[in-house]
């Protein structure tokens, strides 16, 4: 448990860094170095902010999820972050050049930093979000970026008191109906929580909603409906 807070508190620290992107490129492999730890430690000792992480996370994408969500929200950045984060994984999803790049561990460090530093020129990434990519590429975990993505979107989510509701039907929702939807979500989850719908598209369900939120799952679905149906007839009368 000691190593594993140690890590977490040198990752914490490479992430608060202020050091711009070009010197951090060439230096990269001072970023995660003792005395680099130690010397940001003592500069920032006198104006150290707490803050606390508003959903406990674990496992490798959660420790890099909080140090994140704590390096922007030291920076006042939490907002642009999560744009450029969200830009990232859209973009990676969008080249499969780029994504294979982002999961091929045989790549060296140096040639991954060295890619890292350009995108980051280019897209004009704040500091957090500079220092965490290069973080990641030092420590060979270019290809972890969707998980701690993940994870990273549900702090942010939980900062801001939300709670994602998925909701699955053949087509797009009508406006009219994703309203109604998302004000019926709202008095079941109660004040104090904001509804963030997410809708997805699945021909397969044939009709009918599927609602996931808060670990709850009401299916709605022709396809359920008829599962439940073909049982039914197939139950022996004696059995009903």
């Amino acid at each position: 448990m000691a190593a594993g807070r140690l890590r977490f508190t040198s990752l914490l620290r490479t992430l608060s860094s202020p050091a711009s992107a070009s010197s951090a490129a060439r230096r990269s492999s001072s970023l995660i170095s003792p005395q680099h730890s130690r010397s940001y430690a003592a500069a920032a000792a006198p104006k150290e902010q707490k803050v606390k992480v508003p959903v406990t996370m674990f496992g490798l994408s959660g420790n890099y999820a909080s140090a994140l969500y704590i390096a922007a929200v030291k920076a006042n950045a939490l907002d642009k972050v999560e744009s450029e984060i969200s830009d990232l994984i859209e973009a990676t999803k969008k080249s499969p050049t780029f994504s294979q790049f982002m999961k091929d561990l045989s790549v060296p460090a140096d040639k991954r930093t060295r890619a890292i530093h350009v995108i980051c020129e280019e897209a004009k990434f704040s500091d957090v979000t500079k220092n965490f990519l290069f973080v990641l590429a030092e420590n060979g975990r270019l290809q972890q970026l969707e998980n701690i993505a993940k994870r990273f979107t549900e702090v942010t989510m939980a900062h801001r008191g939300e709670i994602k509701a998925i909701v699955t039907s053949v087509i797009p929702l009508p406006p009219e109906e994703e309203k109604e939807l998302k004000e019926t979500l709202q008095d079941v989850i109660g004040q104090g929580k904001k509804v963030k719908l997410e809708q997805k598209i699945d021909p397969s369900i044939l009709g009918g909603l599927v609602v996931e939120f808060s670990q709850k799952v009401f299916d709605m679905s022709i396809k359920t409906r008829a599962r439940q149906m073909e049982r039914f007839l197939r139950t022996p009368i004696d059995r009903i």
